[in-house]
């Protein structure tokens, strides 16, 4: 098992030996076992609170090996509304709950939940299910990887 213990910078130019795929949840687990795309049992050994973005590497102590990180696609919400201040709306509402959330400036995307659903229906807007990469808001006092 190949055991992965330091993050670096997206590198358009590193030599990819391996491919990680994985859910918004699994890249906010700094350490965890998982598979890579070729079938390879990977460890991740990184700094506590440390969270993965698309396009990251991660490389062993030795630095022989280089993982590319993508962002695995998985069941989520899309959200649109007819105006921009009842998107604006929505979002102050899901993050009143706390609720991991993508912004962006034409819709919001969360996980599946048939209660998170039901709000944003019943304050009007139009929710559609998607299996997509899901790339939430990191906290306002979070570093990225955990700096």
């Amino acid at each position: 098992m190949l055991t992965l213990t330091h993050c670096l910078p997206p590198d358009p130019e590193a030599a990819i030996a391996l491919t990680l795929s994985l859910t918004a949840d699994d890249r906010t687990r700094s350490r965890h076992r998982f598979e890579t795309e070729e079938g390879e049992a990977v460890h991740l050994k990184l700094p506590r609170g440390t969270v993965l973005s698309h396009g990251d590497c991660l490389t062993d102590d030795s630095g022989n090996i280089t993982v590319l990180v993508t962002a695995k696609p998985e069941p989520t919400l899309i959200v649109t509304a007819h105006t921009p201040l009842d998107l604006l709306r929505a979002a102050y509402h899901l993050g009143n709950r706390h609720v991991p959330l993508e912004i962006k400036p034409d819709y919001l995307r969360l996980t599946v939940d048939p209660v998170l659903k039901t709000l944003v229906e019943q304050l009007g807007l139009t929710v559609q299910e998607e299996t997509a990469p899901f790339h939430p808001e990191l906290g306002a006092y979070h570093s990225p990887h955990g700096h």
